[in-house]
């Protein structure tokens, strides 16, 4: 599982550096390899390969003949790329993720339970500003 929020800049070849504790499992075993795609809200979505086999998976079952179901796996799965960190913990982005989540030099990369999260540093302020305002009514209506 993934927690917290970790501010980080993109190296001058475009690298970003995964928090340690992101690429431990149970505080034993590194974790290998990773999948990144487009994710909602104008951020990347980041998955263990265990999570990325559950993520096909379920997609798998949704209808190819209905057009939503579609459309959402082709830009979803078109997006993903595997990603096998180095020896410092360090991954390189691709470029058309990098511009999907207007990412430029600086980052947030925050861990959501299943999956991690990497923001533009930007529009990761403004978003949880926004989301921040509502949190009270938000878990309101989730948690009733």
């Amino acid at each position: 599982m993934f927690y917290g929020e970790y501010k980080h800049s993109i190296d001058r070849k475009g690298r970003i550096i995964l928090p340690a504790k992101f690429r431990e499992t149970a505080g034993v075993n590194f974790i290998e390899k990773f999948f990144v795609t487009r994710g909602l809200d104008k951020c990347l979505f980041m998955f263990t390969e265990d999570e990325w086999k559950s993520q096909e998976q379920k997609f798998k079952t949704m209808p190819f003949t209905k057009q939503e179901a579609r459309r959402f796996n082709r830009v979803y799965f078109s997006g993903a790329v595997e990603v096998i960190p180095d020896k410092q913990g360090r991954i390189l982005l691709p470029q058309y993720l990098k511009d999907f989540a207007g990412i430029e030099r600086e980052i947030v990369i925050i861990g959501v339970a299943n999956r991690i999260e990497i923001w533009d540093k930007l529009l990761w302020s403004e978003f949880y500003k926004a989301a921040r305002e509502d949190f009270e009514g938000i878990a309101e209506k989730l948690l009733e």
